[in-house]
């Protein structure tokens, strides 16, 4: 155990603070277990070390830990809780739980043994919380740690920072606060850049091989962390890759649930099954009718890859640039609001919003009818009346 406080300490000291994602100011201490879920690459361990240096008082006692440590082939994570804890320790901060047999199991014994003792838990969007062995749900506080906003990659791009927006602020007040942000930035510019590359902390490790790394992510992703979470075996796996590079080379799409299983050689019910696993890995974005109920064996009305940087290294460079405005669109609304297909006009979000969305081209023809109805274009740096910019919807978060 000696190693692993070294190793604890080490890490939380080297971790760089200079930039911090927007869930840093939003957990709360109080919680005795806060999971934090999110895709492969969106910079979870390192909010987690920076959540350690930053946020826990200093008198505390805390141990950082990665569940895929060579210590648990010979421990178990209660015993590990249960000695800190005796040790007077305060804050246990696990990362990727779901490479941990029996997680749920053992924070819910490590919660109600040791009540003094805060967890911070990182996992993989993947795991299904309340339907785990054990249901953490009246016990575990969860949060989702998003892909980088426009916002935060400029934050990171060029250290200059801007405040988060409220979509009834966008709506309401575009050109004001347009015409702030350009003040400073030309943010077509740095949207076009964001687009390419800007959506996973990772990028500031190098450009050039950026897309070489978001394809290692995605391979770790269903090659790791899908059989941690689910039992899907190697033959099923290379299948859903087939799956997922047909959905890029259409997206997005009405998927034809006998076409994509002739494709792929997957049974209809396995492609369903697929192709939510493939939802909540974050990889792609289901948008349905409003209304309608969804469950693992219901087919999606549309398919979206997850957000432009996916889209554009899924298609190798043959994307369509509608493809991509609506992947940011749908990705930037998603986890904040409810967003469905709209009958006229493009999306609805909280059943009262509807948007059109395009580029140079794109009239209020469609909507021209509708109240509470914007158009939203990629091509100017500030809007006019209910013609919204696209690249002010990446400053949500």
């Amino acid at each position: 155990m000696k190693n692993l406080f070294i190793k604890s300490n080490t890490k939380i000291k080297q971790v760089s603070t200079k930039f911090t994602r927007y869930l840093l100011d939003e957990i709360h201490q109080e919680n005795r277990i806060s999971i934090i879920k999110g895709a492969r690459g969106v910079g979870k361990t390192t909010l987690l070390l920076q959540y350690a240096r930053l946020k826990i008082p200093k008198d505390k006692a805390i141990l950082y830990v990665s569940l895929d440590d060579l210590f648990f082939l010979s421990n178990n994570l209660y015993q590990l809780a249960e000695e800190f804890y005796k040790d007077n320790g305060s804050f246990l901060l696990l990362d990727e739980v779901h490479k941990y047999p029996n997680w749920s199991r053992e924070l819910k014994l490590i919660y109600d043994d040791f009540p003094d003792l805060q967890l911070l838990v990182t996992s993989s969007s993947l795991l299904e919380i309340y339907k785990s062995e054990s249901d953490l749900s009246r016990r575990a506080v969860t949060y989702s740690l998003k892909e980088l906003s426009l916002r935060e990659f400029i934050y990171f791009e060029k250290n200059i920072s801007f405040p988060v927006y409220s979509l009834d602020d966008i709506i309401n007040h575009h050109i004001d606060i347009s015409y702030e942000i350009t003040a400073k930035i030309k943010p077509i510019h740095e949207f076009k850049k964001y687009l390419q590359y800007g959506m996973y902390p990772y990028f500031l490790e190098g450009k050039k091989l950026f897309q070489e790394k978001l394809i290692q992510t995605i391979n770790l992703t269903l090659e790791t962390d899908l059989p941690a979470v689910e039992r899907v075996d190697f033959e099923h796996i290379v299948k859903i890759k087939k799956l997922l590079f047909a959905i890029a080379s259409s997206a997005p799409f009405t998927p034809n649930i006998t076409k994509l299983s002739e494709r792929t050689g997957i049974s209809r019910s396995g492609l369903l099954k697929a192709l939510h696993y493939l939802e909540k890995a974050r990889l792609i974005n289901f948008v349905n009718k409003n209304n309608k109920g969804i469950s693992i064996l219901s087919k999606p009305d549309k398919i979206f890859i997850n957000n432009p940087n996916l889209q554009l290294a899924l298609a190798d460079g043959a994307h369509n640039i509608g493809a991509v405005r609506e992947s940011f669109f749908v990705n930037q609304l998603k986890a904040l609001h409810k967003i469905n297909l709209a009958t006229k006009g493009d999306f609805i979000v909280d059943d009262t919003l509807t948007f059109e969305i395009g580029g140079k081209n794109k009239t209020k023809h469609q909507i021209k009818d509708l109240k509470n109805a914007s158009i939203v274009r990629d091509d100017f740096e500030n809007g006019f009346k209910n013609y919204i910019p696209l690249w002010l919807f990446g400053f949500l978060y």
